[in-house]
């Protein structure tokens, strides 16, 4: 039985990267040049380093993350990756420094939003009001609280029952604390819950293993089409809502073809 449903954020409900055109038409960097900007002008009063050593950095910071993420199923904070990247250069830099280049970077997509998935609002309305719903998310650079933050201002966080973003709960998808926060959060059981993603392996493989059903949703990000295990594939917003009732009255344990 599907009692609530949970989506995930990035490339589901939010059109990853859409802020860049804004940013460019505006003629401000590209948010991985920002970010790094925002360090090197942050050292020049602190022990200058070279710009191409800051980047180098950065990009070995990153690639900790990356590998961290992936293995262990966590997400650094913002500022624990840069904590990492200022222990590299041997350079450290004022609290109140350190947290305003921290603020800045966890809030470049808020200052500057991407778009929403194209009539993904109206899905979540639709399928809000026949079930509760809850948000699982990883956090990359926007924590949980500038997350929703921009849901508040697209009109999306009144639908949300219960939010269960990597950086508050301290995993991330596809581990299982991170759809049972929901689950407790909604008042279900995990069991109970169908997840709608764009990933097999975060946002199929880890609901599955759950016993939960999943929607791998394909709008804007479709790499993982062949040959996913999901209980339905939508390539679009407006054909999720139907996929979600033909999955209940096609009971457990059955897959649809909606959108393949």
């Amino acid at each position: 039985m599907i009692r609530a449903i949970t989506f995930d954020l990035w490339d589901t409900v939010i059109h990853d990267d859409s802020d860049e055109p804004k940013r460019a038409a505006a003629g401000l960097p590209s948010k991985r040049e920002a970010r790094r900007a925002l360090v090197r002008e942050a050292l020049v009063d602190h022990g200058t380093v070279p710009a191409g050593v800051v980047d180098a950095a950065y990009d070995v910071a990153d690639a900790a993350f990356n590998k961290v993420w992936h293995d262990q199923h966590v997400t650094w904070s913002v500022g624990e990756r840069l904590s990492v990247l200022l222990r590299g250069l041997d350079r450290a830099l004022p609290d109140a420094v350190l947290a305003d280049v921290t603020a800045r970077i966890e809030e470049m997509e808020i200052d500057v939003m991407p778009d929403p998935v194209p009539g993904i609002g109206d899905a979540i309305e639709a399928l809000a009001a026949r079930y509760p719903l809850a948000v699982v998310s990883d956090a990359i650079h926007s924590p949980g609280r500038c997350l929703r933050e921009w849901l508040n201002r697209q009109g999306l966080l009144r639908h949300f029952g219960a939010f269960a973003f990597s950086d508050e709960v301290g995993r991330s998808k596809p581990h299982p604390h991170m759809f049972r926060q929901a689950a407790e959060g909604l008042g279900v059981e995990v069991s109970e819950m169908l997840h709608i993603g764009d990933r097999e392996h975060n946002d199929v493989r880890g609901p599955h293993a759950l016993g939960m059903r999943a929607i791998l949703f394909t709008a804007t990000r479709d790499r993982d089409r062949a040959g996913s295990t999901a209980d339905a594939i939508c390539a679009q917003a407006a054909d999720l809502p139907a996929a979600v009732e033909r999955l209940v009255g096609a009971g457990p344990g059955r897959r649809i073809g909606a959108g393949r």
